[in-house]
């Protein structure tokens, strides 16, 4: 049953450990600079299109430099799928330029210099820094983490840096990557915005929604 704070994230944790051991993200990349794009065009768009999208951009586009020689009608085209797509070649553009500039062409290890570039709050820097790095900077707060932690009743912020706070204080700094990786697969396959499968979730026993705590 739901039980303490403490005790509730121990089950959590121990139920995602069992379904997603490792969890990695879902996007594809090779560097820390193809994960910053990747991450910035997945923004409203699934994954599945972002890997067709960057298949043939990564093609092209070997780093920063690449990227600012690109002319932007070019860029934009190749990035159509992923929507918004004039606004996303912009942030593109303005990332790789403050890249050369400012970091010799290298992505930040650091979350507040990522968070300088332009597009780039902190959960696509807190993914960065996780995935590319295996640096430990923050909890990655998508929709899928939002919906699943509201549900789970471990935060009741609809603000994503107050809930990232809670979830800090409450999850081992070294499971922070991962924590946030799983649930978001957690939120893509079982704890759906629609229809969520309840009946099947191992997190339930944790979970105020699945108990019925949280339905009207």
């Amino acid at each position: 049953m739901v039980g303490s704070k403490e005790r509730k994230i121990q089950g959590i944790i121990e139920g995602l450990k069992k379904i997603y051991p490792e969890a990695p993200l879902e996007l594809r990349f090779s560097n820390p600079f193809e994960l910053l794009v990747a991450t910035i065009l997945s923004a409203q768009c699934k994954d599945e299109r972002v890997n067709q999208v960057t298949e043939k951009l990564f093609a092209l586009i070997k780093g920063p430099l690449d990227l600012i020689s690109i002319p932007l009608e070019r860029l934009e085209e190749l990035i159509r799928p992923t929507g918004f797509f004039r606004q996303k070649a912009k942030i593109l553009k303005g990332c790789a330029e403050i890249l050369e500039r400012d970091f010799g062409g290298e992505v930040p290890r650091k979350i507040e210099k990522l968070t300088k570039l332009p597009g780039v709050g902190r959960k696509t820097a807190a993914m960065v820094l996780g995935n590319a790095y295996g640096i430990e900077e923050g909890i990655a707060i998508d929709r899928h983490v939002h919906r699943v932690i509201g549900r789970l009743g471990l935060s009741k912020s609809d603000q994503p840096e107050a809930m990232e706070r809670e979830l800090m204080a409450l999850v081992p700094r070294s499971l922070w990557t991962w924590f946030s990786n799983a649930l978001i697969l957690h939120g893509r396959r079982v704890c759906t915005a629609k229809n969520p499968k309840c009946d099947v979730c191992a997190l339930r026993p944790w979970c105020d929604y699945g108990q019925g705590i949280n339905r009207g």
